[in-house]
């Protein structure tokens, strides 16, 4: 159903005491696709510890170039009966030893089942192309095209089990120009992503580390 393999400085369980000193703020980040969010994240300086795929993509290109490591835990099957909740906890496993302070999601195409909240209760952000609760879903840029909405937007939230019902961290409005298509409204919108994402994750990271969290 799934594999996984650690490239570059990853972390194994025996590891994980050694390294909480130094990545106690740390920051996990999920990837599924081009890496332009992560790269974001990196251009920002936020502290990333371990960069996890569930697929082969651009990201792990874009983390291995900035000398972080990259977890894989590869999700091979898409059918009806894909164990969400071994694969949940598989990725768990994987991100424990490394002691981070908050993850991220960039793009992170598998929805993830309970134990990965319960690991990391509160501690789990995600960014989504819409003014939540409005369009939610994969096709939210799409779905506000459809609906003839004259404003979108992105929202940063917590990750919940409901998807993209989370808790609201930050969002900001972005306007649907005539003539838009979804790649064109959809480029306006990570631009705006781009900006506000790292700077929520700075403010989260600042209040873990204020509150002890480590």
């Amino acid at each position: 159903m799934f594999t996984a393999r650690c490239y570059g400085r990853c972390v194994t369980s025996a590891e994980g005491t050694r390294l909480t000193a130094e990545s106690r703020h740390g920051l996990a980040v999920l990837a599924s696709g081009t890496g332009s969010i992560l790269q974001a994240m990196i251009d920002d300086g936020l502290p990333i510890t371990v960069v996890l795929v569930d697929r082969s993509c651009r990201a792990e290109t874009v983390a291995e170039t900035a000398g972080i490591p990259v977890a894989r835990v590869i999700r091979s099957s898409y059918a009806a009966d894909f164990d969400r909740d071994a694969y949940t906890a598989q990725v768990v496993s994987v991100l424990l030893p490394y002691e981070v302070a908050l993850i991220a999601m960039a793009g992170y195409g598998t929805v993830l089942g309970e134990s990965i909240h319960d690991e990391f209760p509160g501690r789990i952000v995600n960014t989504h192309p819409a003014l939540l609760p409005a369009f939610r879903g994969w096709h939210a840029v799409e779905a506000a095209l459809e609906a003839g909405a004259t404003e979108t937007g992105c929202t940063v939230h917590f990750a919940t089990l409901e998807v993209d019902d989370g808790p609201i961290i930050a969002q900001e409005a972005v306007p649907v120009l005539p003539g838009d298509t979804a790649q064109t409204l959809h480029e306006r919108i990570k631009q705006v992503e781009r900006r506000i994402y790292p700077a929520a994750l700075w403010k989260l990271l600042a209040e873990l580390e204020t509150s002890g969290v480590s």
